[in-house]
């Protein structure tokens, strides 16, 4: 996994703006079947778990993921409105004043394309950013860098490197 950081200069000329110019409005969602949602409220635990392993992330103890969104910062998801199914998710932790740390960001694969991975990136940084949070950093899969990147994400930024302790192994 790399480090990414946003470069704060190009986070405007990416459409990640505290004025919420999004590439796709909730207008635009709506019309295209689907609703996005910033609340922990009416979120299936077991949906989320289940798009967790579309995408080869591990599944979570539900008492262990409901504790860790009661403690999120910032999240955003996307529901089909026809099926009511959790379609995408991604959320941020942070200090709440300079820093946050972006995770978890996913979209079922039969969906991805459509631009509804964007959707998430633009919504969570615009809700970052209005709380006056200019530090934003992620962990990136190294397929997915492209991804980030034309969203003002650089990886190791001033050859900062990403450090992790992790007691599962």
């Amino acid at each position: 996994m790399s480090f990414m950081a946003v470069a704060p200069s190009q986070s405007e000329a990416a459409g990640v703006t505290e004025s919420g110019k999004f590439s796709q409005t909730d207008e635009d969602l709506e019309s295209a079947g689907f609703t996005c949602h910033s609340t922990i409220e009416d979120l299936d635990l077991d949906q989320l778990n289940a798009l967790f392993s579309k995408v080869s992330f591990p599944q979570r103890d539900k008492g262990k993921l409901l504790r860790a969104l009661e403690n999120t910062q910032s999240l955003v998801w996307i529901q089909e409105i026809k099926t009511s199914r959790l379609i995408g998710f991604a959320r941020a932790t942070g200090d709440r004043v300079f820093h946050a740390i972006i995770w978890d960001v996913v979209v079922d694969p039969a969906y991805q394309g459509l631009g509804l991975g964007k959707v998430l990136m633009e919504r969570l940084m615009a809700d970052l950013m209005k709380m006056g949070i200019s530090n934003i950093a992620l962990y990136a899969e190294p397929t997915v860098i492209g991804f980030y990147q034309p969203m003002g994400f650089i990886a190791d930024p001033d050859g900062i490197r990403a450090m992790a302790y992790s007691r599962r192994r």
